[in-house]
């Protein structure tokens, strides 16, 4: 399978990092070709609502980083999302490109039938603080005609390597394996 997979996080050395990197290097022992978009690293705006998508040939015709994203996606058999959470949401840094896949859509590419995994984390020990997370992705996928493979919610870490003390990244790997 071709697997996009986006992150969300500005820490490069943080927890979801941590995750990103077990489960790319296990689907990759599986025999998927991965491609990786660090959105925090990227130029990444939010949708105008202009409906001129594919109007000047690229996803989006306010010329920034998702049209690097666009064509990945748009070949991509699976797409995986890996994020903290921020203030029981998704973080801004991979807000942008969720929000733009609907140029995807306005363009009248076909993105039905990708298969879709979340990976997340959080300080705090609840998990169920996540579901500003969880509920937007799952409800995205399905609008989307994407199939939810699996999620991987790991509380309870906040500094670099708190990952470490839990079976976070063992989870990312697992969730790897249900990509066929």
């Amino acid at each position: 399978m071709k697997i996009v997979v986006v992150t969300g996080s500005p820490r490069k050395n943080g927890n979801s990092f941590a995750m990103t990197d077990a489960f790319i290097k296990k689907a990759e022992s599986c025999g998927h070709s991965v491609q990786r978009f660090d959105a925090a690293f990227m130029n990444i705006g939010g949708c105008h609502a202009c409906e001129t998508c594919y109007k000047t040939g690229k996803a989006c015709s306010f010329d920034d980083d998702f049209n690097i994203i666009a064509p990945a996606l748009l070949e991509a058999d699976a797409v995986v999302y890996t994020m903290p959470l921020y203030w029981y949401s998704i973080p801004a840094q991979i807000k942008g490109v969720i929000d733009r896949i609907f140029s995807l859509v306005i363009g009248g590419k076909n993105v039905a039938g990708k298969k879709c995994g979340l990976i997340a984390c959080c300080e705090e020990e609840d998990a169920t603080l996540m579901d500003g997370i969880r509920l937007p992705i799952e409800r995205s996928a399905a609008l989307l005609k994407w199939e939810m493979v699996g999620e991987v919610l790991v509380s309870g870490v906040f500094k670099a390597g708190d990952i470490n003390k839990t079976d976070g990244c063992k989870q990312a790997e697992a969730l790897a394996e249900k990509f066929f």
